[in-house]
């Protein structure tokens, strides 16, 4: 058995020219109470798309402001970054946006569903690492983990929460 501490940022890939990792942060924000359980399919997530934040997002189609942030989850600031840009959460012309949305090395965004008219999302800030399009299995466990995700904000009601 181990006294160390765990070191997330050894899961994260980093360029071959940089010898020693910088020690990562690991903020979590939203996420106090209940809304904590989203934390382990988010950093999940964040792992396999090689990504430095995570967000769940809700964006109202008929409102300008952009994406709103309800949990963040960033392994590069302590205190999380809540900016989001607003080409990372899609809204489609017709219908509902594409269940996932790959924007390689910038990262990728997944569609949960919608309440109360809210668009929500699981979205990955990509921080330019990963150089290509998720392969099939990261594919799959990536649309497992925001169904967890889609599960705990619907069916646990945390949807309904927002203001």
């Amino acid at each position: 058995m181990s006294d160390g501490i765990i070191d997330l940022t050894q899961y994260i890939s980093r360029a071959p020219e940089q010898e020693d990792p910088q020690r990562g942060a690991f903020a979590l924000w939203g996420a106090d109470g209940e809304p904590s359980r989203f934390a382990l399919p988010i950093w999940r997530t964040i792992y396999l798309a090689e990504g430095e934040r995570g967000f769940l997002v809700w964006r109202d189609p008929d409102d300008d402001g952009g994406p709103h942030p309800f949990v963040v989850l960033d392994l590069g600031s302590d205190p999380a970054r809540l900016d989001i840009e607003m080409a990372a959460v899609p809204i489609a012309e017709d219908g509902e946006p594409p269940v996932l949305h790959d924007l390689e090395s910038a990262g990728l965004a997944v569609h949960l569903g919608t309440r109360e008219g809210r668009v929500w999302h699981l979205v990955v800030d990509g921080g330019g690492r990963r150089q290509s399009r998720l392969n099939a299995r990261s594919r799959e466990e990536v649309l497992f983990l925001a169904g967890e995700c889609a599960g705990l904000l619907f069916l646990r009601d945390f949807a309904d929460e927002v203001e």
